[in-house]
């Protein structure tokens, strides 16, 4: 009798031992919520993660893609209030008629006639509602895809003093 409550005392001892490191290395320490904090629980390793997927931006409605263009094309052109409102129209009106056609999905011979027969009624409009040279230099700034042109700075010299 004494050989068997030898090994029961044995054995419990050896569990007793062993919970503290079996709770520590499965992170039951934490019950309340301060397992890491003060040492004790399983640590949170961090695994860097992947990049996450970039979500998808909502396509630009065509107002906002006319307000972006707008400025530089003022600029370029010297519009006044009126030429500004004749541009801003047309080119609201074809990107409006480009965004629907891009949704259509239509084949790609067909679309790129669209498009064309797009652009040669705004083309028309534009040269109906603007000036002779600043439909020319419209023209020139379509073809440079809307971006400013760079203006030369005069360098000034600077004289030296003797």
């Amino acid at each position: 009798m004494k050989k068997t409550q030898t090994i029961y005392l044995l054995a419990t001892l050896l569990c007793l031992l062993c919970v503290n490191d079996l709770f520590a290395q499965y992170g039951y320490g934490n019950r309340y919520g301060y397992g890491n904090r003060y040492g004790y629980g399983r640590q949170r390793s961090i695994i860097p993660q992947g990049p996450e997927e970039p979500k998808k931006a909502e396509p630009l409605t065509a107002d906002e893609i006319v307000d972006l263009e707008m400025p530089t094309i003022t600029e370029e052109l010297g519009l006044d209030p009126f030429e500004q409102a004749v541009v801003r129209t047309v080119l609201t009106k074809s990107i409006q008629q480009s965004i629907e056609l891009q949704i259509l999905e239509l084949e790609p011979q067909k679309m790129k006639e669209e498009i064309e027969k797009i652009r040669e009624r705004q083309d028309a409009e534009l040269k109906a509602g603007l000036p002779e040279e600043k439909y020319q230099a419209y023209l020139v700034l379509q073809e440079n895809k809307f971006k400013a042109s760079k203006k030369k700075k005069k360098k000034k010299k600077k004289k030296n003093k003797e």
